[in-house]
């Protein structure tokens, strides 16, 4: 994907790289229980075997954190549009077990209980779900279940402590397919700033010593801005990149007036600060490409999104469609309309490289690949068009793969095999070489390319 500057050797003409705003598809969950309320947030998404699987806090009205007043609580989708909460029975709650309440009286862990999908093909089938939690005072316990719902400790004491370890945040762990190994993001302070650190383990128990994140727009360990929450998870289509749709937070930014505040209902204590989303990558390692500085999800015309600690994206992107992935978002926090509103946007369409006007064109850094068709996600205009050259090395154009040698790819599609006219689909001859690729853009945009397995018949046939 074109997400970060990892693959890019150059951009030429008009070629831009470009983030591209979510479309905001509606409010899709209303904290509206009364174990829920104005102060429900922390919220994970976990799409499991077709299963869409909803974690976050029920807190109804305002403490400090880690308190009894806290709950951590579930709710199941089959399309994630239309949510149902299963009574589970397992936690009273004034009074009676008729919720949805997963944990409960077990402080401070409801605070930021943040669960995952163990994907290691070596995890135990009765631990395949896992999570984090913890605060300073109790640093992050590990939690385990065979089905997301029926949560145990994993031993007494933490698994991961860290001296500098704030963790009053929505701390984050995933198993990496790509680092082999499991990874925690979590809140730490440096100069002032809310920011991140991360730790590695092969076992979830015994985690390395961690390191402290920094970032490619202030080229240190201090963050332009308060980072609340990170949200780092590895992209279910591309799991070597791990997508960042962290919380930006202004502290003291204030936008609504006392009777604003008043009018929306917001608590009084929570409408003197804003926030927003904004979109980092990683790809392991101790630094976070900000190529795209502005927000990536803004609070919008709604008055009640303009308020602290609002509009923070729920974990994990997920795909909602053949063509559509969503992120979800909670938005008026602190009120009593206090919800997630879900956002599209195309597959692996975070960013683009875009030409308009005049042609431009994006040249990769030298690479290899396997396979033997070059497929690209890209959308052009009714008269645009992207042509791809595929060069050597040192940037001379292969014959038969040049751009005279190439077809037009025209359309809008997610993923269409590029040709040139005389080697048809076929790659194949290249596979193993170093290469550049030249992707030639006329009013169009590519947001991510791949080298695929088709096979010899099926490629004499298109």
């Amino acid at each position: 994907m074109f997400v970060d500057q990892t693959l890019i050797g150059s951009l030429d003409g008009s070629a831009e790289m470009v983030l591209h705003v979510p479309h905001d598809e509606g409010e899709v969950f209303k904290f509206d229980k009364p174990w829920e309320g104005l102060f429900a947030g922390y919220v994970t998404m976990l799409y499991v075997d077709g299963k869409y699987m909803l974690y976050y806090r029920g807190m109804p009205k305002a403490g400090s954190d880690g308190t009894t007043i806290e709950s951590t609580c579930y709710a199941e989708s089959t399309d994630g549009e239309n949510w149902t909460r299963p009574n589970l029975g397992l936690y009273e709650y004034d009074g009676s077990k008729d919720n949805n309440i997963i944990l409960a009286q077990l402080a401070p862990f409801s605070h930021n209980f943040c669960p995952f999908y163990d994907t290691n093909p070596d995890a135990d089938p009765k631990q395949r779900f896992k999570a984090i939690a913890g605060t300073k005072r109790t640093e992050l316990h590990g939690f385990v279940s065979p089905d997301g719902i029926h949560w145990t400790k994993l031993q007494d004491g933490p698994v991961l402590t860290d001296p500098k370890g704030a963790y009053d945040s929505q701390n984050v762990a995933f198993w990496s397919e790509s680092e082999k190994c499991y990874v925690a993001y979590y809140r730490y302070f440096y100069k002032g700033k809310r920011t991140i650190a991360r730790a590695t383990s092969t076992d979830f128990v015994h985690w390395d010593e961690p390191v402290y994140m920094s970032y490619s727009d202030t080229d240190s360990l201090v963050p332009a801005n308060h980072l609340y929450t990170n949200q780092t998870h590895p992209y279910f289509r591309a799991p070597h990149i791990y997508i960042a749709t962290a919380a930006r937070f202004m502290p003291g930014r204030r936008v609504l007036t006392p009777q604003q505040a008043k009018e929306v209902g917001v608590h009084p204590s929570y409408f003197n600060d804003t926030a927003d989303a904004v979109f980092m990558t990683t790809r392991g390692g101790d630094r976070y490409d900000c190529t795209f500085e502005q927000g990536f999800v803004r609070p919008g015309p709604a008055l009640g999104n303009w308020v602290s600690r609002t509009n923070y994206p729920v974990l994990n992107v997920v795909p909602t469609g053949d063509y559509e992935m969503s992120l979800y978002v909670n938005q008026e926090y602190g009120q009593p309309t206090a919800n997630i509103h879900r956002y599209s946007l195309r597959l692996d369409g975070f960013a683009s490289v875009q030409a308009r006007g005049e042609k431009g064109s994006v040249t990769t850094k030298p690479l290899t690949f396997t396979g033997d068709q070059l497929a690209i996600n890209f959308a052009t205009s009714a008269a645009g068009s992207i042509q791809v050259e595929i060069q050597d090395a040192e940037g001379n154009p292969i014959p038969g793969y040049t751009l005279k040698d190439a077809s037009e790819t025209i359309g809008n599609a997610i993923d269409r095999p590029v040709r040139w006219k005389e080697k048809g689909y076929d790659v194949s001859e290249l596979a193993g070489k170093t290469v550049r690729l030249k992707f030639v853009l006329d009013d169009a945009d590519i947001y991510a390319f791949q080298f695929q397995s088709a096979g010899k018949k099926q490629l004499a046939n298109k």
